[in-house]
């Protein structure tokens, strides 16, 4: 039985082709459910986010090109125009592979905590669709713990790497409980909708989202039980503002010095934390010059993210020593899982022996033989049958020089050497 992979992802293939070959949510079952049945194929997972699809499976017979050939049909696409950009894996480079991209080693963003969601529920998903298996099952299973021990025994994940964690992270500096702070943004794209997450996950007292479309801002506003506002509404709200990260398309700035400079007398001066992740600047530079004000800007957070994305790049090196050794582990359990049939049939064997001699037993107990002469005919018996064939063999392999063989017999009897 063979573990195999076949995928793309950011740094294989554009967005157009990715986009192709992306699975939705709502036809995943019936997908996974097609590929179960494809002729060779005994287990299924697919995994599909917005930077990689990949395809798990165990196999008897199928191949990479039998994958291949499934995503065209189902896809009606032509194999030709993806082909070139796909990776495939077997076995321990599969093992390897699915503990990386779990970790968050083969991301976008390095150390990056959301792919580990996805591909649990890439797994909740197969198995609903009933096409997982004991190797396959076992797999994520056993992804999840490296996963973890990578989250856990490296740094790879505690420092920020995005501007928007970053911002989030440097208001925590700033206020000692953000519970007890309001937080404006402005804008309603995806760094703004990033940062309103953090603040959330943060405990941020009250949220209030500006944009120039009001129903983008009560959308996004609603998704983290914030307030609304038009843009033009920011010189009557500014002042409630004790935290500002602004994030807009604007080529012009959206505020200015004399506006903050008024927002900051009805506040009594109270001071303001502002984050301009814009650019170009959403908040003008004078800004910063006011006495009460801590304006960042988009730059300033950068060389905090490279920082940490240095320190990301040592802890990674830590994490691929952990996968080393978890991979160890999963093929480990793999070998085992070969040996398993013959397990079973050698005890199969030793009950039907033990079930012949207790038979035999009881009937010569019935026909009158003393129960110790009885106990004593079985345990000779069963001895008999159980080192019969073991012993011809070992015979068998001194006579033939089996040397190997016989290495072997001290091994799994665990017998001492013969003097």
């Amino acid at each position: 039985m063979t573990l195999l992979a076949v995928g793309i992802n950011y740094n294989t293939a554009p967005v157009a082709v990715r986009e192709r070959l992306s699975f939705p949510t709502d036809k995943l079952k019936a997908s996974l459910q097609e590929l179960w049945q494809v002729k060779g194929i005994t287990e299924a997972a697919i995994l599909s986010t917005c930077n990689r699809t990949e395809l798990y499976c165990t196999s008897s017979t199928a191949n990479q090109q039998t994958l291949i050939d499934w995503v065209a049909q189902s896809k009606q696409i032509n194999a030709a125009d993806f082909a070139p950009y796909l990776y495939c894996h077997t076995d321990s480079e599969l093992i390897r592979h699915i503990f990386r991209v779990a970790s968050g080693l083969d991301s976008m963003i390095l150390g990056e905590p959301q792919i580990l969601g996805q591909m649990k529920t890439a797994y909740q998903a197969a198995c609903d669709a009933g096409t997982l298996g004991n190797r396959l099952g076992k797999l994520f299973q056993h992804t999840f713990t490296a996963a973890k021990k990578v989250r856990t025994d490296t740094a790879i994940g505690s420092s920020p790497v995005s501007v928007a964690f970053a911002a989030v992270q440097l208001a925590q500096q700033i206020f000692d409980k953000l519970s007890e702070q309001t937080a404006l943004l402005i804008g309603a794209g995806e760094t703004i909708e990033l940062t309103a997450r953090h603040l959330t996950q943060q405990g941020i007292g009250r949220l209030i989202i500006a944009n120039r479309t009001y129903d983008k801002a009560h959308t996004l506003a609603a998704q983290f039980n914030g307030y609304a506002i038009d843009l033009s509404e920011l010189p009557t709200h500014l002042a409630e503002a004790d935290i500002v990260i602004s994030s807009t398309a604007s080529q012009l700035p959206i505020l200015g010095k004399g506006r903050v400079e008024s927002a900051l007398k009805k506040r009594r001066h109270k001071p303001m934390f502002m984050v301009d992740l814009a650019v170009p600047r959403d908040i003008e530079a004078e800004v910063e010059q006011l006495r009460d004000v801590y304006l960042y800007t988009v730059d300033d957070l950068q060389h905090t993210i490279d920082q940490n994305m240095s320190s990301r790049r040592l802890a990674a090196e830590q994490a691929e020593e952990i996968i080393d050794t978890q991979v160890d582990y999963f093929l480990a359990w793999l070998r085992a899982q070969s040996a398993q049939s013959l397990i079973r049939t050698y005890r199969l064997q030793a009950e039907q022996n033990r079930d012949e001699a207790l038979q035999k037993t009881l009937a010569a107990l019935k026909n009158g033989l003393p129960p110790e002469e009885a106990l004593n005919r079985l345990a000779h018996t069963l001895t008999n049958k159980l080192t019969h064939t073991p012993s011809t063999q070992i015979r068998l392999a001194a006579e033939n020089e089996r040397h190997d063989l016989l290495a072997a017999a001290l091994e799994i009897f665990k017998l001492n050497h013969p003097q």
